[in-house]
């Protein structure tokens, strides 16, 4: 076979890839589009309505798990106290999970899974996995120490660590707005805690600790997924979270060693166990919150993927008060709010609904581009037809067809 023909069947693979994985995310567009009113098709409006279309879903997804999630650590912590050797289990697990849907769809679809070279992986997605480990990892290791009310009010200052490193890493354009809507969130958290009656300094560093790190992990995160391209991309949160997982369980595992091994090697629920019953009831008991993780990592990543970093966070302040006032209700650690307390969700939430409104000034004034479907249609851009050509679409898979072949060529000479 020549290389011409080689090229041409390699660009009708790409193009057939392409288009398969295209399918979905312009059935969604195009779904959003017929659900929208019809007078606001037309009008710069439309740019709101799909954002939000795009987003509350995604942000609910997060929360059912997130919450979910918190409420499990905190239960399994109580009688199983090693929450990095539970973190371990639950990314390796994560690591399993995500094979197992990748061979599924590389089985059922005509999408390969996304490979990496050792460069991409040493320089992009190890940075991102050792701060998601240590993130993951201190955030368990508090729970040992807090109450879930002062956990989730404290963890909550990520926001702010997320928007320094946005603007280092040129993720977010600093702007007077900006300014106001974190000092806003950030002095509403800090009388959200004023007076915390189960106040430890242990635990109140490590989650700070885990807070900075997650302005650093959620910031590479956003640079992995969505500024990947063809070389080094990750978009599919599946793959980020296979890809991701074996970084996160070297990072975490010179930790758990030292602080939990020998305490773990005796345990009655572990390696000293009397009757296998214990240990296996113990491995389902962490396979639930391994799935539970795996559901959260994926509704995160995508989230990040299709928004930004910072608004996840910012999403995640309105779950942290949807889960201290949960654990408040039906706890059972004696924290109550206070009228300063109060006062701090009010400006907090203040900050959010100022960072809500100049989103959806900037997605009103943003145009809207819609997928070209299966059925033909013209891509959409506010709601009109988007005439424009696609040779340009087409140059650039015969470009990187002609990379990649040109590549295979001179590893074989």
């Amino acid at each position: 076979m020549t290389v011409d023909q080689t090229l041409k069947l390699h660009v009708q693979k790409t193009r057939r890839q392409l288009r398969h994985a295209s399918e979905f995310p312009a059935k969604f567009d195009r779904a959003i589009y017929e659900a929208a009113p019809r007078e606001l098709r037309k009008t710069s409006k439309y740019g709101v309505f799909y954002q939000a279309a795009k987003t509350i879903p995604l942000v609910l997804f997060y929360y059912f798990f997130s919450i979910g999630l918190t409420f499990y650590n905190k239960w399994l912590l109580k009688t199983f106290h090693f929450p990095l050797s539970v973190t371990i289990y639950h990314l390796a697990t994560k690591f399993v999970i995500a094979a197992i849907v990748r061979s599924f769809l590389l089985h059922c679809t005509d999408i390969k899974p996304v490979t990496l070279s050792w460069r991409i992986y040493l320089t992009r997605v190890a940075p991102t996995g050792l701060a998601s480990a240590f993130d993951i990892g201190f955030s368990n290791w508090s729970m040992l120490f807090i109450t879930v009310q002062l956990y989730t009010m404290s963890k909550s200052t990520a926001v702010i660590f997320i928007l320094v490193f946005g603007i280092i890493f040129h993720l977010q354009e600093p702007h007077l707005n900006q300014v106001l809507t974190i000092f806003l969130i950030s002095g509403g958290l800090f009388m959200f805690t004023y007076h915390s009656t189960s106040f430890n300094l242990t635990g109140f560093t490590l989650v700070i600790v885990a807070s900075i790190l997650s302005g650093v992990r959620w910031s590479l995160a956003q640079l992995l997924t969505q500024r990947g391209g063809h070389e080094g991309g990750l978009r599919n949160p599946v793959d980020t979270i296979y890809h991701l997982q074996p970084v996160m369980i070297i990072g975490l595992l010179p930790l758990a060693v030292p602080v939990e091994g020998l305490e773990i090697a005796s345990s009655s629920h572990v390696f000293g166990f009397d009757e296998s019953g214990v240990f296996l009831s113990f491995v389902l008991i962490a396979s639930i919150g391994a799935c539970l993780a795996f559901m959260l990592a994926l509704s995160e990543y995508l989230l990040v993927s299709q928004t930004s970093s910072l608004t996840l966070a910012i999403s995640g302040i309105v779950k942290e008060i949807f889960t201290l006032c949960i654990a408040i209700n039906f706890g059972s650690d004696g924290d109550t709010l206070s009228t300063i307390n109060i006062l701090g969700m009010v400006i907090c939430i203040s900050g959010i609904s100022l960072h809500v409104y100049m989103k959806a000034r900037e997605a009103e004034k943003r145009p809207v581009i819609h997928r070209k479907g299966e059925d033909g249609m013209p891509m959409l851009e506010n709601g009109e037809a988007n005439l424009s050509s696609s040779e340009g679409e087409d140059s650039e898979e015969e470009l990187y067809s002609r990379r990649k072949i040109a590549s295979m060529h001179q590893s074989r000479l």
